[in-house]
């Protein structure tokens, strides 16, 4: 298993901005995506395996958000203990997406790989993102089918 924590706001996949450039239109990551992308490949590198991960992951993610100012002490506490989880915008989904691209070619060869995905949202004091990575073995595989 490899996991890792990155530490810091987290930053939702945003949607691909375009330009054009002498008629051809160019997609490209808004910065704040492509810079949070940069952040967690770099962490990602620090425990990357020798050798690219291959065969079916599981891939969990743990997103911590800051508790928001006009929480009361009372709001503040229920979230820190988890009894009090984000439902607001971004989804969860939309932070996994920037992660997979982040670890491709650094923890596996493909996020085509991720066959099993958990998600989760938090609040916290302290925001990060924690991500656990595992390769599933397929004796694990064949008692599920």
């Amino acid at each position: 298993m490899i996991a890792f924590t990155v530490y810091g706001e987290p930053v939702a996949q945003g949607r691909p901005r375009a330009s054009t450039i002498n008629g051809m239109v160019r997609m490209y990551d808004p910065k704040k995506s492509k810079d949070f992308k940069q952040i967690v490949k770099l962490v990602a590198q620090d425990y990357a395996p020798t050798q690219l991960l291959e065969g079916p992951l599981l891939l969990e993610v743990k997103v911590f958000k800051s508790s928001l100012k006009s929480f009361s002490n009372k709001k503040k506490l229920q979230a820190e203990q988890g009894i009090l989880r984000p439902t607001s915008k971004p989804d969860v989904d939309n932070y996994v997406k920037g992660i997979k691209d982040a670890c491709n070619k650094v923890l596996w060869k493909d996020d085509s790989q991720v066959v099993e995905l958990r998600v989760s949202k938090w609040y916290s004091e302290k925001p990060r993102i924690e991500v656990a990575v595992q390769l599933l073995d397929e004796e694990k595989q064949l008692t599920i089918l």
